[in-house]
């Protein structure tokens, strides 16, 4: 009887279905194909955080915006223990005060930036919690008295202006000065032009007040990287302005690219397809995107010209896992995600395949294409598959002269601007080299045709 209990035991556990999370990408297709991963679970921290909103990194500490505990915590670099709680805060005439669900928080300066949502104001601070300045909702002609003001990102750039997400405002991100003077709204997204809404213009003015709106979509989250910032926007409804890249002049770079963000098929997807919605957006040192999609869970890395390199996390109670990712900081080589479900921090480091592509990728997009000749044959023995790989090696074959294998790469990749370029470069070096050739053959046909013609003649 022990023995067959133990027979049941043994086959009762094999059968129970465990799930499994296979690293993934996708081919130039649109198919997803199995693939390495790029990165891996380092360290899973928890710190008594409720519901965290926000994260940053800045002078060998990690700044949270703890906001379920109306407080801004500070933990050291190792992801290891407290370094220091922000929660009073006292102003320069002695009043003090206090934090309330704070959802955003932003470095720079030597101060604290804080977007303290509850409490319907931005708060700049020293690091001895001594308010500098006090930022409320405008007083200003462009600025609706109608609205409240709901603080809940925060961003400074390099000229010390302040860049507010307000939870109720479709009209981009509000932008205040140094001092804290309202400037005017940046980054807006577009209205989506429907049928419906190019309809509504032939509509009389009377049937016209009473028509649904189509307004554009608030701006979600964003991060600043050298003189461009990124923004994001949730709204799964969109199928623009997901993700812009937008210089000082409010323009968007990425404006005459197609692009595609998240998931492309539901295989991978235990619940069926859902369509992308993207809470959050960091931009590396290297310019690498990274970006959250809360609708699945998954954390998707691209490039700076935007190709896909890696995906990671999901929905899941296993380690690795997320239950509602809310934020996303970068710092070295490593990835920390910030989960206001499970209410701790998720720090993923680079596989050695992660290191090879990167260093790969950082040399492509600097133009040293030959250079990454041997790094894409060696990530191809990793993943045979890697489509990025296939791309680089078309253009590495490309610049030493092998156009017929640019052009092969070139149709596994379905690069047909390279396949272009690569054929265009064999078809002129094959000229070059069989040119005495092709015009022996052409006076010989001809001749042939002259002496033909000739013959009939006579």
């Amino acid at each position: 009887m022990k023995k067959i209990l133990l027979i049941f035991l043994l086959l009762t556990v094999l059968l129970i279905p465990f799930r499994t999370y296979s690293a993934y990408n996708y081919n130039y297709r649109g198919n997803a194909i199995p693939s390495q991963t790029g990165y891996t679970v380092e360290k899973v921290a928890y710190f008594d955080l409720k519901e965290p909103q926000d994260i940053y990194y800045s002078g060998n500490n990690f700044y949270i915006a703890d906001t379920g505990n109306d407080r801004i915590l500070v933990i050291d670099s190792n992801i290891e223990k407290t370094v220091k709680i922000y929660e009073d805060f006292i102003f320069h005439d002695g009043t003090e005060t206090k934090l309330k669900k704070p959802e955003g928080v932003y470095i720079y300066d030597d101060k604290i930036y804080i977007a303290d949502t509850g409490n319907e104001r931005v708060i700049v601070s020293d690091f001895n919690s001594v308010v500098i300045m006090e930022i409320k909702k405008p007083v200003s002609v462009i600025y609706s008295q109608d609205k409240t003001f709901i603080p809940e990102k925060i961003l400074v750039d390099k000229s010390g202006n302040i860049y507010v997400i307000s939870g109720n405002i479709t009209t981009g991100c509000m932008m205040f000065s140094k001092e804290g003077e309202f400037i005017g709204f940046f980054g807006a997204n577009h209205t989506e032009r429907t049928i419906e809404s190019i309809r509504n213009h032939f509509v009389g003015d009377k049937k016209k007040s009473r028509l649904k709106r189509n307004v554009p979509t608030g701006i979600n989250n964003f991060d600043i990287s050298r003189d461009f910032i990124y923004t994001c926007t949730v709204n799964s409804e969109r199928t623009s302005d997901i993700i812009k890249k937008l210089n000082s002049a409010g323009k968007n770079i990425f404006s005459n690219k197609i692009l595609h963000f998240g998931d492309y098929q539901p295989e991978y997807s235990e619940s069926g397809y859902k369509s992308p919605e993207i809470s959050d957006i960091d931009v590396s040192e290297n310019g690498n995107i990274n970006i959250i999609d809360s609708a699945t869970g998954k954390i998707f890395q691209y490039d700076k010209n935007v190709r896909l390199l890696f995906i990671m996390g999901g929905i899941s109670g296993q380690s690795g896992g997320f239950d509602g990712p809310s934020a996303i900081e970068t710092v070295g080589g490593k990835i920390y995600i910030l989960d206001a479900g499970k209410n701790n921090v998720t720090v993923f480091s680079e596989t050695q395949f992660g290191k090879k592509v990167h260093n790969a990728v950082d040399l492509y997009n600097a133009g040293y294409y030959a250079e990454t000749l041997g790094l894409w044959l060696e990530i191809l023995r990793y993943d045979g598959h890697y489509t990025y790989a296939y791309t680089g090696l078309g253009y590495a074959y490309l610049r030493n002269g092998s156009y017929k294998k640019s052009m092969d790469y070139a149709r596994l990749a379905g690069d047909s601007e390279l396949y272009d370029k690569a054929f265009q470069e064999y078809r002129r070096e094959f000229l070059k080299k069989n040119s005495g050739k092709i015009l022996l053959l052409i006076f010989t046909v001809s001749g042939f045709i002259l002496i033909k013609k000739r013959g009939k003649n006579n």
